[in-house]
């Protein structure tokens, strides 16, 4: 013991010579996180999608929702229909198909394939400025074939107001000639009447010379008869292959469709077949729509006098 010390100030005190002990750390034990269960899982994910159903249910219960979705589908429409397009060959809604817009004369052709028309329906329609001005109808086949609406359609049409023309589907096998009189046996061409037409869209199994021969005696035979030139129908591959350079006296009808522009000289074709999808009022089938190359005072000019 040492009092004196003890009996010193704490501050004033000798120390006692003691080594300090060098305590060790208090070792940690590691944290071991207890793992999610399936169960907790499934919890979680069952609130989230909880909320993404409240979530879509209140966006597709509100009038806004539909509104915009309307709109989106109203442009996509558009931009999907107007994309590309020619700016000359646009799509009438009511006609169903695009129409060169260069053109202010349109007109249909129409067999028994369109069943009973209603005329005065078909003249009333108009879109823009686009609206039925002529018809072709078919009037025979071949030497013995009349087509069986070709009467009422011949009468009907030009009460309502319709530029007519008559036309003879041509069978190559057969003589031309006797074709020619057969088809003006069933058509009497008045004045105001569009020239008659004589079709031809195949070889049906002759030579490119023998049909052209007999096409000739066809259309020698009806201008000699009616002192009108006839007008020919083809399809533009068939001219190109067969009757270029052949028949160009005669005013020219050619199909080639879906297309903005005629692929031949413009001062070549009279009447031009564009498409064979057109919806007419008051015919209950599919129609072929025409534009004619020219104003009212050049088809008026074609007229049978």
């Amino acid at each position: 013991m040492h009092p004196e010390t003890d009996q010193m100030p704490p501050e004033k005190r000798t120390p006692i010579n003691k080594s300090p002990v060098a305590r060790k750390p208090a070792a940690k034990k590691p944290v071991t996180r207890k793992p999610t269960t399936g169960r907790e899982k499934k919890a979680v994910l069952s609130v989230q999608l909880k909320l993404a159903i409240a979530g879509l249910l209140l966006i597709l219960l509100s009038p806004f929702y539909y509104g915009y979705v309307l709109k989106g589908f109203v442009a996509t429409w558009r931009w999907v229909k107007d994309w590309g397009q020619d700016p000359n060959y646009r799509t009438y809604e009511s006609f169903n198909i695009k129409i060169p817009k260069k053109y202010t004369i349109h007109g249909i052709d129409v067999s028994y394939y369109q069943g009973k028309i209603n005329w005065q329906k078909v003249k009333e329609m108009k879109e823009d400025e686009v609206s039925i001005r002529f018809a072709f109808i078919k009037a025979t086949e071949g030497l013995m074939l009349v087509d069986p609406y070709f009467q009422r359609n011949w009468r009907e049409a030009p009460k309502a107001g319709i530029i007519c023309g008559a036309y003879h589907f041509f069978r190559p096998k057969k003589d031309g000639k006797t074709q020619a009189k057969f088809f003006l046996q069933v058509v009497h061409i008045e004045k105001g009447d569009l020239p008659p037409v004589v079709d031809i869209e195949s070889l049906d199994g002759v030579s490119p010379l023998k049909m052209r021969a007999e096409l000739s005696d066809f259309l020698n035979y009806v201008e000699m008869k009616t002192k009108v030139r006839p007008i020919v129908y083809t399809g533009l591959k068939f001219y190109e292959d067969y009757l270029a350079d052949h028949f160009d006296d005669y005013p020219l009808w050619i199909a080639h469709y879906y297309q903005p522009k005629l692929r031949i000289d413009k001062s070549r074709w009279k009447f031009w077949q564009h498409s064979d999808k057109a919806k007419i009022n008051g015919i209950g089938h599919v129609v072929d729509f025409n534009a004619f190359n020219g104003d009212s005072l050049a088809l008026d000019q074609m007229l049978v006098r």
